[in-house]
């Protein structure tokens, strides 16, 4: 990743902090660390300070010399985020659950950093106008802002679609997108855990932290569809339930675990988008390692016409003679 003209102590190195130290934080910060750029990461920050530790400890053993992390640049708490920001650093890297996204985008355009923000960017329309607010400011201040919707930058997607942009299968008539999958973790509630503390690190099975999977995971394949076409939808009618997902209890468990959607774009034209769990993995301790996934599972209309390097998911779009 190249942040050009963008280093905060006048050398070229790019200083970068992460703020949220899960799976994607420690991610982003080793995909960081994999480019001939010369970079450091110089502050961390996670809710709990057990993340932020083992997100130091695997990426020093991985990229030690990248990695120049001081006592005092380890930051916890809902509001450590602030700390870790006013770090000197040229970029952000935001990797939290969604429904903390908002304030902390808000707080890193404000401070002038330039942003990788992973999706989705909110769990509702007013934190998603929050997030666009700030993005015409950071316009203002020309900083550079991306968020992972990595499908825009694999060289399969790329030319897919600019070959549906050419008119190779003719109009886009029609859209089928899926995101059909094995259940995900989930962690007990501890005696020392706050109901805060427990729902933050479950995040996912919480809706106001996570926006159900439609926005968490199925936001992908919309977003291919709505590529494809070239708009995005004005109308959207659908349905949903809440049966398997941690036996139905929503004490636990809030988002949908089957789903379908049909979105009307302003031509009239159609994409129907399914989100389905097959297989639920059961619980785990807070300290105990994931559960393994559960079998991954596509429809068979899915697996003949596209083959993809995710998850059990798949596109499919529809011309007035073929379907590709």
């Amino acid at each position: 990743m190249a942040v050009p003209n963008a280093h905060a102590a006048g050398d070229d190195v790019i200083r970068f902090v992460v703020i949220g130290c899960g799976g994607r934080g420690k991610g982003a910060a080793a995909n960081i660390m994999n480019t001939k750029g010369n970079v450091k990461l110089v502050a961390v920050h996670d809710a709990f300070e057990g993340k932020c530790r083992e997100a130091l400890n695997q990426l020093s053993r991985r990229h030690g010399d990248k990695v120049d992390v001081p006592e005092d640049q380890i930051f916890t708490g809902l509001d450590g985020y602030k700390k870790a920001i006013d770090v000197d650093c040229d970029l952000v890297v935001i990797a939290t659950p969604p429904g903390y996204k908002p304030q902390q985008f808000e707080y890193a355009v404000a401070k002038g950093r330039h942003i990788f923000m992973e999706k989705p960017v909110a769990t509702d329309a007013p934190g998603v106008r929050r997030v666009l607010k700030a993005v015409e400011e950071s316009k203002k201040k020309n900083l550079m802002v991306g968020i992972g919707l990595q499908r825009r930058h694999e060289p399969s997607y790329m030319e897919t679609v600019a070959r549906i942009h050419d008119g190779a299968i003719g109009d886009v008539i029609s859209q089928q997108v899926y995101w059909n999958g094995g259940g995900i973790w989930y962690k007990n509630k501890t005696n020392d855990q706050t109901e805060m503390e427990f729902q933050t690190n479950n995040w996912y099975h919480f809706n106001w932290l996570c926006g159900d999977q439609i926005c968490e995971q199925h936001i992908h394949n919309l977003d291919v569809g709505c590529w494809v076409k070239g708009a995005y939808p004005v109308e959207c009618n659908g349905m949903g339930g809440h049966q398997q997902r941690e036996g139905g209890d929503g004490s636990k468990s809030q988002i949908f675990d089957h789903t379908f959607c049909e979105y009307t774009f302003a031509d009239g034209t159609k994409c129907s988008a399914k989100v389905a769990t097959f297989a639920e993995h059961g619980t785990t301790s807070a300290s105990s390692p994931k559960a393994p996934r559960g079998p991954q599972t596509r429809t068979a209309k899915s697996t003949a016409r596209t083959r993809g390097r995710s998850k059990a998911n798949a596109s499919t779009v529809t011309n007035k003679s073929n379907t590709t």
